[in-house]
């Protein structure tokens, strides 16, 4: 895969092409519980894993951080970033989440969006690793993606709504059980703190009213209507999260970088 030019076929850049600026699975709202529970301060430094669109980086300058770093794959993301985010002490770094060159004990806050649930679990574990590298002790480390239920879910439901995900939005997408996310956060050393869901519903229209506000809304309407090709991807985007709606929610995890790692393994 080419990480320098953005995939236009993924179904989040379908939707930021047709105006949609909040492209989290649990919506605005899930973002803003998960900045509020990171309780970032003017002395903190800040790193987003994968700020893609800079949605959410945007409320977190907000707070005035002592410094901002962004981790973005993706170079004409990085780009367009870069535009945005220029601030004292701010900067967006083109690398990996598993390698992000910065010092061990760095940040005070770590946190990453709609962004391990695209990973196999073995990526997953290794972004999280290095966010526990990075991170002092003391740290906090929030993710913010989608997730399935109940924790007893059986195997082949998994496999059906995976499927569906990956033919919808075409990214290999690989949401875990509330049970199993918070594994992959306290097998790399971290203690979780706080747990916040909301449902899947990206795409319904009070939702998008509620993240982008009316008359945005209205402007991507309008968009879908007048984009055949497009509007058929998000017509059955809409229809596999409605389809599995009773198994599938977004999710914030707050965990705490413990003293020492007692890994599980």
């Amino acid at each position: 895969m080419n990480h320098k030019i953005l995939d236009t076929k993924h179904g989040h850049w379908i939707l930021a092409k047709m105006g949609k600026r909040v492209l989290r699975p649990g919506g605005k709202e899930l973002t803003l519980k998960l900045v509020e529970n990171l309780n970032i301060k003017s002395t903190d430094n800040v790193v987003e894993f994968a700020p893609g669109m800079g949605f959410t980086a945007s409320i977190v300058l907000q707070k005035q951080p002592h410094s901002y770093t962004g981790i973005e794959l993706n170079e004409e993301a990085t780009r367009k970033l870069e535009k945005r985010i220029s601030g004292e002490n701010q900067r967006i770094i083109n690398s990996n989440a598993t390698e992000t060159s910065l010092p061990e004990n760095f940040a005070d806050v770590v946190y990453g969006e709609a962004m391990l649930t695209m990973h196999a679990d073995v990526k997953k574990s290794a972004i999280v690793k290095e966010a526990y590298r990075i991170l002092k002790k003391g740290g906090l480390y929030g993710i913010h993606e989608l997730s399935l239920f109940p924790d007893e879910l059986e195997e082949k439901l998994k496999i059906d709504i995976k499927r569906g995900l990956m033919q919808s939005i075409q990214v290999n997408a690989r949401p875990l059980t509330e049970k199993e996310w918070v594994a992959i956060v306290e097998d790399e050393g971290f203690k979780v703190v706080r747990i916040e869901k909301n449902p899947m519903i990206l795409l319904e229209p009070k939702r998008i009213i509620d993240d982008e506000g009316f008359w945005r809304f209205c402007k991507i309407v309008f968009n879908i209507l007048t984009h055949p090709q497009e509007r058929k991807r998000i017509l059955e985007m809409r229809r596999v999260f409605k389809k599995y709606k009773e198994h599938m929610a977004a999710i914030v995890i707050v965990a705490e970088k413990r003293e020492t790692h007692c890994s599980n393994h």
